[in-house]
Formats: C-alpha cells, structure tokens, sequence
C-alpha cells in the first residue's frame, strides 16, 4: 500500500499550483524569443489576473522589444495589484519619461517618491520631467529634494540650470561654481557658467570661464557663441566677428552664426560682409525674413537703393505682422520704402471714354449738359488726389490700374480741368478743350434671321434660343452693341461692322437691339416676332426643305461609277411629287470642294434661306480605314487616306448650322463607309405619324447607310426601293421609318450588305424625325 507523508503532499500541491505558463514565459524570455515570452505571460494573466509578476515579466519583455507603451502599462496594471512596490511606479514613470508622455511620467514617480523618500532616481526623473514641461518653479522643489539627499556635481549643475531658467542668476553662478567645484573637467558647467555671467553684465569673469571651457574642448561651439556675445559687449567686434568665423568653420551650414555675423559686421560698419552673410542665409533659407530686412538696411548704407527696396518688399511678404518687433520693423521698412521709392515724374491721365483723339481736346456729345469719363491714371506711384473739372476722381473697387469714371456737368462750357497729383506732390495740371462731336445715330439692320421693313422678324420654327445676325453703319467706330441687353460680338476696330448674338425668345414678341458709336450716339430698334410660319412652312410641318445630291462617279484612279447618275435621276423623279423647296445637284467633287462646301457654302445657303430640313444624299465610292468612314472624292488616290473626305468633317460641318435646322436627314449611297458616324438603334423602328407633331417639331438628326457600289457597273437595289417607297406612297406624307422597313427588305432580298439606320453620333436629336410631304395629298 502506498503511503504519502505530509511533506509529500505539500510538494505534490505545489507543482499542481505551479504557474506553467509564467515558467514557459521566462524560459523563453531567457532565450531572447521575447513575442512568446509575451504570449506565454499574456495567457497566464487570462487565466490569473491577479498575478503581479506575469505583468512585470511582460512588461520586460516589452521593453526589450522596444514597446515601451505596453511596457510602461503593465508597470501601471501592476501597482493595482501591488500599490507599495514603490519599483513598480518608477519603473512605469521611467518609461513614460522616454515616451515624453512628462504628466503621466510625473503622476507614477510622485507616488513612486511617496512610497520612498530616498528613491532617488525617481525624484531625478520627476525634476527632469519639469524642466521638459518647463514647468521650473515645481523642477526646483525637486532638485532641492535630490540635494537634500545626494550632493553631486550634476545635482548641481541642474540645480544651477533651472534657477537660470528663473532668472535667479546670482544663486544659478553659486551653483555652477559648486559643480565645478565637484567636477572641474565638466565642460556643460563652465559653458552655463559663463553664460549666467554674462547676463549679469559679468563680462571678464565670463570671458575667464569661456577661456576655461575651451581650454577642455577648443572647437566647442557653445562656448566660442558665448564668447563671441562678450566680446560684442566689450565692443570688440573683431574677435566677435572671428569667434563666430570659427563657429562657421566647424559648421558650414549654421545660418545662425551667418546672420550673427552679419548683424556683427553691420554694427562694426562693414555693410558689404554683412551684406555676403546676410546673403548667404538666404541661400539656405529663404524664407528669412529678418535676413531679408537686415541686408537692406546694409544696401542703402551701400546706396544700393534698388537692391534695398526689393529687400524690403520680401520682408514685408514674409513679416508676421502680429509680432510687436515685426510691427516696429514693419513701420520703418514702410518709411523706408516711401523715400527710396521717391520720384519727380508727373501723372499720367488716359482717357478711354470718350476717346481722347487729340492731346488738348476732349469729345462731348453736342448739345450734352453732362459727360461721362472714364479712364486710367498711370503713375509709378500711389495717387493722392484726382479731380476733373473740380469733381473727386473715384477710382474703381477692384481695377488692376487706377481705373475711373466720373460724371462731370458741360452745360455751356468750352473746356474742363484736370488736376493729379502722386503721394510726392507730382501735379498734372491740364485744361482740355471740349469738341463736340456730331449726333447721328448708328443705323441697324439684320442679316437674320430676316426682317421686313415694317421690323418684323418670321420665325419658321419656334425655338427658345434666336440666333440674330447684322451689320451696324455709321461715321464712326462703335462703341457697344447689345442684342436684348446681350452684348453682341463684332470687331471693335472696324467700321460699319457686322455683329452675333444669341438671345432668348421664349415668353417674348419682340426684341432690342441697341448700338452706341464712339461719340455715344445710340440707336435702339425693336423687332417684331412672328411666329406664323412662312407660307411654305405652314402647308408643310417639315418646313423648308431642302435636297443636297453628291453624285460621284467619274473617278481619277478608282474605278467609274455609272450608278450615281442613274440613281440621282431616279430621286430626283421620286422627289418630284414631294415638297421639296430647293435641290443643289453637285457632280464629280474634288475633295477640296467638298470641304468647302460642306464647311462654308451650305452653311451659309441653310442659314440664309433660313432652311428646316436638309436632306444630303451622297451616291459614289465609299472607304472603311479603322473603323472611320470616308466618301471618296473623284481626285483621291487609291493608296492616300489622307486624300479621302473624313465623313466626321461632314459631321463636324452640319454641326456648325445644326442650330438652324430642325431635321437633318444623311443618305449614303457608298460602299465601306463605315459605322463611325451613326449610332445603332436601340430597338426596333418605331411607327411614325405624320401627325404626331413631335416627330416634325423636335429634332432629328439621322443617316441611312447603303452597302454602296461595288462595280463600275452597277445597279442600286437600296436607291430602287427608296425611290419606289415615295412614287408608290398612297398617303400625304412617307416618315424615313417606312422607308428604312421596305429597303432593308429589299436589300436581303438582293443578298446585299443589310443597310445601317441610326442617329448622327455628335449632332442634337430630341426624338423627331424626317417626314416626305407629299403635295397633293
């Protein structure tokens, strides 16, 4: 039988208790392998979170991984547990001190110190900590805490640093002197030493105390700065000026010693090397205001006045104008400023209304009582006065230049005055002779849309934007010309100009339009708007329509065509019973005429004529070059793209009047054309009514795309059938529809290419379409 003793059972409880984890923890914290060493420690705390050593174990570890934020709070979650472990809150203010976090690093030391008085290292951290938050007053309690219990050279030293801070000079160079004393060798201590001397005005002994740091350290920058302010005060300028050379020497880059050196050499009267100093900061930061402010107050001593105005001008955009020094500075840069930019030279006055055509005369309208005169004074300088006949110049809010108008009263005068003067006292005293000139007004007549002599403008199709065209005549340049308080675009410099505009008609009956010459002579004239159709448009809902033909067929290098001519005849006998106003027939096109015409002499034959419908049918060879369409002129050459008629400068083209017509109907009779300029219908075709009169009022802009010729000799299955459809069409009017159904039939039919119905790509369709009126039906 086996038999436990007490001790037995005591062992047995304990290894049964045993924090595994923990164990497994610190044997890998042993090896380096700190992350599962954090692992293991942070499963033990799940388990146990009451176990204060697993935190502090974490907590070391973290800090070896470099994570002092997890570090510094497990330190912290450990005084929960353990509130006197007075290591436990120095350890965790410690290393809120190296993470700068000073007001927590405070909180944990304080308590830290509470727990031990003698704990000196906390009190070290908790006074660093006040110095870091400048907090002083509360630093030096603390250093008188850390002396109470522990008299070193660097207790105090920093003892001596904060009553410096406090401006406690006489107690700071007591215990500086009490840090040398304990460590002579300590360079910091004679370098703050000497700078406490010299703020007490104790020049020499603070000259010895420089003398003596350098005499440990001989390129020590802080103590040849030091040393360099003392000899300024004891108007040395020379050795200043070669303590700072020094400085510059071991410190190339140290803009700081630059501009001291430069203020140095400015008070020591050598402007040109303060000058170079000044400059040489700027180079390496150019933003430096005070650089900028210095080294023109150096070139005027030089009477380099031009190089000091500029200086000046930078410092004042750079200046931070709220800062009291920069104020006062600010003001003397301006008073400055004011006499360097001084000048002799007298105002200059332009007058641009009325225009000023002789040097001593002035245009006033005759018989005025009052003038208007606008203008700009020019000056290099600001204008302190400016008056016109007596009246106070007020210069426009805003302009770029000295930019006026006032209004002066010429009942029966013969002359006015003109007095200016600058912020120098330059006066421009001058009388001006007043011409007055003739009073006949502009004369205004339209181009289009086209008036009648009573004034009344036709409107064949009513939309809500008019587009009005027409020439201005008179004597003499104009000056304005505004269409419904639009202004109008014509050429200024040019007489009896012609004039555009764009103006809104919805809602109105009539519109203004309004001219004013250079001597203000004005002329308005309203138009009437009627919006009855012409009597061709009001038997017709298509409007004025036009036939456009392009017949192609007696090619240069591509084969001859006899289709076209037969085709277009045939159209043109289909046409014969629809109402058609106007056919333009234009045969074998060089490429140059047909941008031409399409560019310039049709839009100006639609505007014109004021056309509704434009039906363009182009029968002849078609090209297909990377999906872009061409029609091929007669002159194109076989192997040239660039010798073919892009059909998007077609497009491009009926864009340009596409504001003056409502439909706008392509047919192209050509092979390979291409499908870059339609876009594919959606869905079917869509059954179209005559009277539906949203098909004939709203835009449209659509193309019918043939398989085209392939032979010279050939015969059009697409124009046979288009022009059957219009000869056999019992009803008064064929919408485009009807006939797209029976040709693409046909065509299958035939076994040709399936013809291509669509909108133009590019061009305004609000859903309208393209209806064949008959004329007797």
């Amino acid at each position: 039988m086996l038999i436990f003793t007490p001790l037995l059972l005591v062992l047995f409880s304990l290894v049964e208790c045993s924090p595994k984890l923990y164990n497994t923890g610190k044997d890998f914290a042993a090896a380096g392998n700190y992350q599962d060493a954090i692992t293991q420690y942070t499963q033990q705390i799940a388990e146990k979170p009451e176990f204060t050593d697993a935190y502090i174990a974490r907590a070391e570890a973290y800090e070896k991984m470099g994570n002092l934020t997890e570090a510094a709070g497990d330190y912290k979650r450990a005084t929960s547990f353990d509130e006197k472990n007075a290591s436990y809150f120095y350890n965790s203010g410690r290393l809120y001190f190296e993470l700068k976090d000073y007001n927590e690093a405070i909180s944990m030391l304080s308590k830290a110190t509470t727990l031990d008085k003698k704990h000196i290292k906390a009190f070290k951290l908790k006074r660093d900590s006040y110095i870091e938050l400048k907090e002083f007053d509360k630093a030096l309690k603390e250093s008188d805490a850390i002396l109470a219990l522990e008299q070193e050279a660097k207790n105090f030293y920093w003892h001596g640093y904060i009553n410096d801070k406090l401006g406690n000079y006489n107690v700071s160079e007591t215990f500086f002197k009490k840090s040398i004393e304990k460590s002579p060798s300590t360079l910091e201590a004679y370098i703050s030493l000497a700078d406490v001397l010299l703020k007490s005005k104790k020049l020499d002994e603070s000259l010895s105390t420089c003398n003596k740091a350098l005499s440990i350290d001989d390129k020590n920058k802080e103590a040849l700065w030091i040393r360099s302010k003392v000899y300024r005060e004891k108007i040395d300028y020379t050795k200043a000026i070669d303590d700072l050379s020094k400085i510059i020497i071991f410190s190339p880059s140290d803009d700081n010693a630059y501009y001291t050196r430069g203020l140095y050499s400015q008070e020591f009267n050598k402007h040109q090397d303060a000058i170079n100093d000044f400059s040489k900061v700027i180079s390496l930061n150019s933003k430096n205001a005070l650089a900028y402010f210095n080294r023109a107050k150096s070139f005027e001593e030089i009477t380099q006045y031009a190089k000091a105005v500029a200086d000046y001008k930078v410092y004042l955009s750079l200046s931070d104008s709220k800062d009291a020094d920069a104020q006062s500075r600010l003001e003397l840069a301006n008073k400055r400023l004011f006499e360097l930019n001084r000048e002799s030279n007298k105002p200059a006055l332009e007058f641009i209304q009325p225009i000023q055509l002789e040097a001593t005369k002035i245009n006033v309208i005759q018989n005025a009582t009052t003038a208007t005169f606008k203008g700009v004074i020019k000056d290099e300088s600001s204008i302190q006065y400016a008056k016109i006949e007596g009246v106070d110049v007020k210069f426009i809010e805003g302009s770029a230049n000295n930019e006026f108008e006032v209004i002066v009263d010429v009942t029966g005068k013969e002359a006015i005055s003109v007095a200016v003067a600058d912020i120098y006292n330059n006066v421009l005293a001058s009388t001006l002779i007043i011409n007055r000139t003739e009073i006949n007004a502009p004369q205004i007549s339209l181009i289009a849309p086209f008036a009648s002599t009573s004034g009344e403008v036709y409107l064949a199709v009513d939309n809500r934007k008019l587009y009005v065209e027409g020439r201005i005549s008179d004597e003499n340049l104009i000056k304005s010309i505004s269409v419904e308080d639009m202004n109008a675009s014509y050429a200024v410099e040019t007489k009896n100009p012609e004039f555009f505009a764009t103006i809104d008609i919805a809602n109105k009956n009539k519109f203004v339009v309004k001219a004013e010459d250079i001597y203000g002579n004005i002329t308005t004239q309203e138009f009437k708007i009627n919006r009855e159709a012409f009597d061709i448009s009001q038997d017709n809902p298509m409007g004025k329509t036009w036939v456009i033909f392009i017949e192609n067929s007696s090619y240069e290098t591509f084969a001859s065509l006899d289709g076209p001519v037969k085709d277009v005849s045939m159209m043109k006998a289909a046409l014969a019973n629809y109402k058609v106003h106007n056919i333009v027939h234009k045969k074998d096109m060089t490429k140059e005429q047909m941008e031409k015409f399409f560019s310039i002499e049709l839009r100006d034959l639609v505007r014109s004529n004021q056309v509704n419908s434009l039906l363009v049918w182009y029968a002849g060879h078609g090209k297909s070059v990377n999906e872009t369409g061409y029609w091929v002129p007669i002159d194109a050459k076989r192997d040239d793209e660039f010798t073919y008629f892009n059909i998007n400068t077609l497009k491009a083209a009926l864009q340009s009047y596409s504001q003056f017509v409502t439909h706008t109907l392509v047919i192209t009779d050509a092979c390979e054309s291409g499908p870059t300029f339609y876009q594919a219908m959606r869905s079917g075709l869509k059954e179209r009514d005559c009277g539906d009169w949203e098909a004939t009022k709203f835009k449209s802009s659509q193309v019918l795309s043939s398989a085209g010729y392939e032979l010279a000799v050939d015969n059009s299955q697409f124009t046979k059938t288009f022009a059957n459809s219009l000869m056999n069409n019992p009803n008064a009017c064929l919408p485009i529809e009807n006939i797209v159904s029976k040709v693409t039939v046909a065509v299958a039919k035939s076994g040709s290419q399936k013809p291509q119905f669509g909108k133009i790509d590019g061009l305004v369709d609000e859903g309208g379409t393209f209806f064949f009126i008959t004329k007797d039906k």
